[in-house]
């Protein structure tokens, strides 16, 4: 019967182990500490109870069939079957080390304990010394302010509550199985519930501070090396045991914590060709992974803020990776100064002839792969199409923290996949759930502006976002000097040549103003139609279509122009309009989105309304009709310019960061605005 026995704790240890895999996946997919309601609601959570549940059924059976100290540590091998789920191979050793503790426990138990009675006042005892060691790891877990640390506290008070559980669910098999069930059997089953709810919460934590075998070692260590103790010394099957047999039993006990430990402490896997030659040694660098659907050599906002993170980022010491795609279409690695750029494999769209997407199969596959190799400490997404949804997906499975920073609005992408009008606003519905439901993994969700988190909210996304500006290098604009090809007024505008931009309108204002000139740097698929209404208008003289441009004559660009102009509709930020501003040009923007940020009207600029040319072209004839206001308009951009500096945003990312890996408490919503 005992041989029985312990093959069907090997089968709750399945159970266990798969459940607790599933339930870790999505705990570290929550923000800050995981919440019943959350947990209750996601279908993945509840199959894994289910496991569990039955694992601790199957498991009460073995209880009732063989004495506590031989079936309670068969549950070690849970261990290994978590670490193999999770392809943490690197931690096979550790784990193959508390096996051998807790299988050499469990061996000198099985031949030196007999069956004993659980009494009432067993129960008592053993309640007190649980309730004590619990309060204690507790407390050390909730204080302490490393994961490590925390994960492994939590996950021993866990196991200690579950070790009590045994203790209790022997004593109720026994009174069963003799048909001496009495009220002190319905006490000893609410001690048990409430045990397990307690405990079941502190794993739940755990969850939260580390991968998921961490957990399950705690749990498969600490619970039965706190039921065997309760079993040795409170319920007495350890009258047999000489002296010889202890130091046995307690040199493998150590053995086992040991394993544990090692396995709180584990960080990286070995280092790869793709990794860093200088390993990050400070304490607080880490190893981050940037995903990013459009990165430099690609033109536009969202690329040209995830180049700015992650240099600034790998100037502060941390090591960077970013995941991109490819944008001619084979995969591969590449080192872009301090920074590791891993570009994955894309194809081309027939929405827009820039426009390349990888393949989600592809993208899954690679990331994953990824992922694996590169360990990260936190991974941060600049977006929930392909390759951020998949990095915040294997990066939750694997127990590593994620912060997501949204740049999307529908309106961005209706311009390149050319979205009927009649359906854009299903569409926009759409996009908005889809976003809500991938960026439910990260902890910590960021936008450029108070005016994006609202955004944000409005659609559908109602966990706790935070504001932080993209961030410029102020002094690479306000230092360039001017050098200009004409003495004709001009109004500069920057960004790509799409639908949601309305360049068309500044076209038709700059129409009405004599002698303004107009240079538009970029390019996009409305160029052509916007060339052509250029010519109809008669101002082909004084308009030029530059294309995309190198960096310096960007730069050029800005300090040349006198005055600044954004008319698209759809702007989270408007990176190009920061630089105008830290170059101490006078704005005139759209008065939508996040533009009324950057605008005070009268002091660096003005606001018009979407779509009014001729409020448009009368703020444009305002600014530009007396050189005092333009140089008292440009000094004022550059004021509140400041405050958007490039170094304070990297601050606020790195508190993010802190806060998604449980070092610090959270900090309030927009505070880093």
């Amino acid at each position: 019967m005992t041989v029985f026995a312990i093959l069907l704790a090997a089968l709750g240890a399945v159970f266990f182990s798969v459940g607790a895999l599933l339930q870790h996946r999505v705990v570290t997919g929550l923000p800050g500490r995981p919440r019943i309601g959350e947990l209750i609601r996601a279908p993945r959570w509840l199959g894994g109870l289910a496991l569990l549940g039955s694992g601790a059924g199957v498991h009460a059976i073995a209880l009732g069939m063989a004495p506590l100290t031989v079936v309670q540590p068969v549950g070690v091998i849970a261990v290994a079957i978590t670490a193999i789920l999770d392809r943490r191979r690197r931690d096979l050793p550790a784990v193959a080390v508390t096996m051998l503790g807790v299988g050499t426990f469990v061996t000198v138990a099985a031949g030196s304990t007999t069956s004993t009675e659980v009494s009432a006042d067993a129960q008592v005892r053993a309640a007190l010394l649980v309730l004590g060691a619990v309060a204690l790891l507790t407390l050390i877990g909730a204080i302490s302010s490393r994961p490590s640390i925390r994960g492994l506290c939590f996950g021993a008070a866990g196991g200690a509550a579950y070790g009590f559980v045994s203790v209790l669910m022997r004593a109720v098999a026994l009174e069963v199985r003799e048909g001496t069930v009495d009220f002190g059997t319905a006490v000893s089953v609410a001690a048990m519930a409430a045990a397990l709810l307690a405990g079941g919460w502190l794993v739940q934590l755990s969850y939260r501070c580390g991968p998921p075998h961490l957990a399950v070692a705690c749990l498969t260590v600490v619970d039965p090396l706190v039921a065997v103790g309760l079993g040795a010394g409170v319920l007495g099957e350890a009258t047999h045991l000489d002296a010889t047999a202890t130091a046995v039993a307690l040199t493998a006990a150590v053995l086992a914590v040991g394993g544990v430990a090692v396995l709180s402490r584990s960080k990286s896997s070995p280092v790869h060709s793709t990794r860093s030659e200088h390993p990050v040694n400070d304490d607080r660098a880490l190893r981050i992974v940037v995903a990013a659907e459009t990165y430099p050599p690609d033109v536009n906002g969202a690329a040209q803020f995830a180049y700015r993170l992650s240099t600034g980022l790998a100037g502060r010491g941390h090591e960077v990776h970013v995941i991109t795609v490819d944008p001619e279409g084979p995969a591969r690695t590449e080192r872009d100064g301090d920074v590791t750029v891993h570009r994955v494999r894309s194809h081309r769209t027939p929405f827009h002839r820039t426009f390349r997407i990888g393949l989600p199969w592809e993208v899954s596959k690679d990331v994953a792969a990824l992922l694996d190799e590169l360990r990260p400490d936190l991974v941060h997404v600049q977006a929930h199409f392909v390759v951020g949804r998949y990095v915040l997906k294997h990066a939750a499975a694997m127990g590593v923290p994620g912060v997501a920073t949204n740049h999307f609005m529908p309106e961005n992408l209706f311009g390149h996949v050319r979205v009927p009008t009649w359906l854009r606003g299903a569409a926009s519905r759409w996009a908005w759930r889809d976003l809500t439901r991938v960026f439910s993994s990260a902890r910590v969700v960021t936008a450029p502006t108070p005016r994006a988190v609202e955004l944000l909210h409005d659609n559908g996304f109602h966990r706790r976002a935070v504001a932080v500006s993209c961030g410029i290098d102020i002094d690479r604009y306000r230092l360039r000097e001017v050098s200009r090809s004409s003495d004709d007024p001009t109004v500069l505008f920057v960004g790509r040549l799409d639908e949601e931009k309305r360049v068309d309108q500044l076209l038709r204002a700059v129409a009405l103003v004599p002698g303004l000139r107009a240079e538009i740097v970029g390019d996009g698929s409305c160029r052509a139609e916007w060339e052509k209404l250029a010519g109809e208008l008669g101002i082909a003289d004084r308009v030029r279509f530059r294309g995309f441009v190198s960096e310096e004559d960007l730069l050029d660009a800005y300090a040349a122009a006198d005055l600044f102009c954004m008319p698209g509709i759809a702007e989270l930020q408007s990176l190009a309009t920061m630089e105008a501003m830290a170059a101490g040009k006078p704005v005139v923007v759209a008065d939508a989105m996040a533009l009324p940020h950057l605008c005070r009207p009268g002091y660096n600029g003005w606001l018009f309304e979407p779509g009014n040319v001729g409020e448009l072209a009368e703020r444009l004839r305002a600014v530009l009709a007396d050189p005092a206001t333009l140089a008292r308009m440009g000094a004022a951009s550059g004021k509140m310019i400041a405050g958007h500096a490039l170094e304070s945003t990297l601050d606020s990312f790195e508190a993010c960061y802190a806060e998604a890996m449980g070092r610090v408490a959270a900090m309030p919503a927009g505070q880093a605005a």
